[in-house]
């Protein structure tokens, strides 16, 4: 599997990969009603960097990264993943969380913080934990799921 930087020629795939966890509601807190237009944007923020999985040239996941705040907090990563429905259970999402690890040291952060983990999503918070980070809070309620109801999120945060 390799992991590169986004080009412009990968919008398409990352659309197709994260318009699907957009639509369903129960990870990103994103609108559910985004355009393609403006996940892109979003996605592909002046504040990012954004990065592709891929393996015989087809994109398996995307990941971005940028500092969690600007400021005295901007030595502090934050990331956002998805891994294509196709992708899930092939590792492609724990190769992502190595690589932005990795990256982020490499580009000076010392540590990486993700703000709002939706807590009924098990595999991220194994995953996350199995590298790494630890929850150090709790936002009761925090989430909308659209089956399960309010869920919690977690603040979840490791040193690089």
């Amino acid at each position: 599997m390799l992991i590169r930087p986004a080009t412009p020629d990968d919008a398409a795939a990352i659309w197709a990969i994260i318009e699907p966890v957009i639509r369903a509601g129960e990870t990103l807190t994103l609108d559910r009603d985004m355009t393609e237009d403006a996940a892109l944007t979003y996605w592909f923020g002046a504040d990012k960097e954004v990065f592709v999985a891929e393996e015989d040239g087809v994109v398996l996941g995307t990941y971005y990264l940028r500092a969690n705040q600007t400021g005295g907090g901007a030595h502090v990563a934050n990331a956002g993943y998805v891994t294509g429905a196709a992708a899930t259970g092939r590792g492609v999402a724990r190769a992502m969380g190595q690589h932005s690890i990795a990256h982020a040291k490499e580009r000076g952060f010392r540590a990486m913080q993700f703000n709002f983990v939706v807590s009924s999503n098990v595999r991220a918070v194994g995953l996350w934990q199995s590298l790494g980070f630890e929850v150090v809070g709790r936002l009761p309620g925090a989430f909308a799921h659209p089956v399960e109801g309010f869920v919690d999120a977690l603040v979840m945060v490791r040193s690089l």
